[in-house]
């Protein structure tokens, strides 16, 4: 009798990106995307050093401690320098890299905060190459973004279900994990049934309250990608083509699935090219009106006492609310409008300033906040803005601002700087890093850093980035 557990479909997409994965070496890899890898490594510390002064960083990392059963282990967490494992080491820095959100943004969610924090952290662990750490992220982002647009979910999506980037977010960190642990493609193949294991269920009620839970979760999917590489490296049976069995994880997910992503333009084209690099610390959809109203107030130097109302056309869906009682929470503050502009307003210069616990219920930054408008046109909606986004566009905005003394300032932008059409030079990665580090890093260590990233081919051993962050 022969066993068969499931009607597997005569395809083999898993098996592909599992080769693809495996090798994948540096050699392969255009010069663009080296450095890109580079500067996305880049950002994704220094948006986590920015995070030291919020709350949630250092409780990040006592959970993190408290699950590696106290100090030790062969990779550094960023904030502070403490020596965990791998695993728990990438718990406390995938958290903190989301906490300011600030990262980046795919099509469809935050891979730096998996695949940067896993890397690392493994390559650091296990002595590799700064080359075979910059192929690890690249084999990550392919194929997480492969994997995450199979299974984006239809055009009437209700968005009150619940967004699933936490789910797929572990195929960023469980692939450069078994990459640098040296896995075979079976190996690989099998890390990628136990990442289905060990995803998050998708869920709408970090949302829905409006939790800093929410950043929780990219440090989790961290630790579980490397979880899921060794348990593979450990040996199971079985467990493989999860993505060619049907039920193992695609139908799990949408009813929409489309599984000509997981192989398209596979070794053809770099979708890490694509990938957005967020120039603010804020909800991706609040760039664009952050990016307008910090060029105003360049150009006109607007005071916040002088203004009389600001107004978006058109207005952003779930990103509009303002509460005449304060915003309740970190991420409450990072997806409203209203909040940004009006800490920007009070200071451009961004940062974990602008959602310093005072300033989240400062009658200020309320009133300020009050003066935001929802313009006349028709509200652009998440799921419009992700599908425009996944064929080149991006909501076209119109700010605003009007003063008390009669004068109008008003701007329109649509690509603004960070998007892949408008990506940032390595001299502009370079200044926001500066920002970024100074919450945590003296300018002799920052500027360290900075080269010891800009020259991360030229590595030997990874563990050397130790002595920068400690």
């Amino acid at each position: 009798m022969s066993r068969k557990y499931f009607a597997a479909q005569d395809t083999n997409y898993t098996r592909r990106l599992a080769e693809y994965a495996v090798s994948l070496d540096f050699s392969d890899l255009p010069e663009e995307v080296v450095e890109r890898v580079k500067m996305m490594t880049l950002h994704t510390l220094g948006v986590s050093l920015a995070a030291a002064p919020v709350a949630l960083s250092g409780a990040s990392i006592r959970v993190a401690k408290a699950v590696n059963g106290g100090s030790g282990g062969g990779a550094s967490v960023w904030i502070g320098g403490e020596r965990l494992s791998a695993a728990s080491a990438a718990f406390a820095n995938g958290t903190i890299a989301d906490i300011l959100d600030w990262e980046d943004c795919a099509w469809t969610g935050h891979p730096s905060a998996g695949v940067i924090p896993a890397a690392m952290a493994v390559a650091e662990e296990r002595h590799c190459t700064g080359r075979e750490y910059i192929a690890a992220v690249a084999a990550g982002l392919e194929v997480y973004q492969r994997v995450a647009m199979a299974v984006q979910p239809p055009a009437d999506f209700d968005h009150n279900r619940g967004w699933a980037l936490c789910n797929w977010q572990i195929f960023a960190a469980c692939t450069p994990a078994a990459k640098l642990l040296k896995l075979d493609s079976r190996r690989m193949n099998q890390t990628f049934g136990m990442a289905c294991m060990y995803a998050a269920m998708p869920t709408n009620m970090q949302q829905a309250t409006m939790s800093n839970a929410y950043h929780y979760q990219h440090g989790i999917a961290a630790q579980n990608g490397i979880l899921a590489a060794l348990s593979a490296a450990g040996g199971v049976d079985n467990l493989e083509d999860c993505f060619d069995i049907p039920y193992a994880y695609c139908e799990q997910l949408t009813t929409a699935v489309d599984r000509s992503w997981l192989d398209r333009l596979l070794g053809e084209h770099f979708y890490t090219l694509d990938i957005l690099i967020k120039h603010w610390p804020a909800n991706m959809w609040l760039q664009t009106p952050l990016e307008l109203l910090s060029l105003m107030i360049a150009e006109h130097g607007i005071r916040p006492d002088e203004v009389e109302e600001i107004v978006l056309d058109p207005p952003t869906q779930y990103r509009m609310h303002s509460y005449e009682e304060g915003f309740s929470s970190l991420m409450e503050a990072q997806f409203s409008i209203p909040f940004v502009l009006a800490a920007c307003l009070l200071d451009p210069q961004p940062g974990p300033n602008w959602y310093a616990p005072e300033r989240l219920n400062s009658p200020e930054v309320i009133a300020l906040a009050g003066r935001v408008k929802a313009g006349p046109g028709r509200e652009t909606t998440l799921m419009e803005s992700f599908i425009g986004y996944q064929n080149g566009r991006h909501p076209e905005k119109t700010l605003t601002v009007k003063m008390k003394d009669g004068r109008v300032f008003s701007r329109t932008q649509s690509i603004h700087k960070g998007h892949p059409a408008d990506m940032l030079s390595r001299e502009e990665f370079q200044d926001l890093f500066r920002r970024e580090a100074s919450f945590a890093l003296s300018a002799e260590r920052t500027e360290a850093l900075i080269d010891f990233i800009g020259s991360l081919d030229q590595v030997h051993d990874m563990s050397s980035f130790h002595a920068h962050i400690a």
